[in-house]
């Protein structure tokens, strides 16, 4: 693989790590507390806990012989959605049954896929609570993209030579060098894709852009020079 395609290829796996993140529900602590929809935890945490994920998925399948590149980002898409979905699984049963509330969105009237009335659900005092079915689908498609572009990542960086391990390394510090970034651009709490902040993402682009393109020109620059 040469330089050129590996930088471009790099920055479209930060690229697509940035609008994986602003897919991804998380509440923080408020949501710990059912004050919140989303999974009681920060962004980076579950964003770098599910790119993991797809990065050993994405890791164990490429050192198939002659396995295809493609199966590759798949198979860390897979692993990575696999991961955030049972994690907002096992929260809403935690919800559900544990605390007693609903899972419902206090930024929708009406969920835009289930159709379902919210507002006379939430909790007074509350932004929501659980993982509700517009944010469930949100969090598996920002999980998936997620997965390739870590997978992407990992990918590009073997094929330009550098050893596995050392790749795997960069890779996870990419990821969450990108993770920082949406991040900082949710500024809180994000549900998904329905999510008022969800219209900061073309900010968060641009920014990934600018930085996976300055890690991606070191990193690949010191391979070939």
């Amino acid at each position: 693989m040469d330089p050129i395609t590996a930088i471009v290829l790099l920055i479209i796996a930060g690229i697509l790590i940035v609008i994986a993140v602003h897919h991804i529900p998380v509440g923080g602590a408020p949501a710990a507390m059912a004050m919140a929809t989303g999974v009681g935890t920060g962004t980076v945490q579950l964003a770098t806990g599910a790119g993991l994920t797809g990065l050993v998925s994405a890791g164990y399948m490429y050192h198939f012989a002659g396995v295809d590149p493609y199966i590759v980002l798949l198979s860390g898409g897979i692993g990575s959605t696999l991961m955030i979905g049972i994690t907002m699984l096992i929260g809403n049963v935690i919800y559900i049954f544990g605390v007693g509330v609903p899972p419902v969105s206090a930024k929708v009237k009406f969920d835009p896929i289930t159709k379902d009335r919210q507002d006379i659900y939430v909790s007074p005092g509350t932004e929501g609570h659980g993982i509700p079915t517009v944010s469930f689908v949100s969090g598996i498609i920002g999980g998936f993209i997620g997965g390739v572009g870590g997978s992407l990542t990992y990918v590009v960086l073997n094929e330009v030579g550098i050893n596995p391990a050392i790749s795997a390394f960069i890779a996870i510090g990419f990821f969450i060098a990108n993770a920082v970034i949406a991040a900082y651009n949710i500024a809180g709490t994000i549900e998904g894709f329905h999510d008022p902040k969800f219209k900061r993402l073309p900010k968060a682009i641009l920014s990934s852009l600018i930085v996976s393109g300055f890690i991606a020109a070191v990193v690949i620059g010191g391979v070939f020079l």
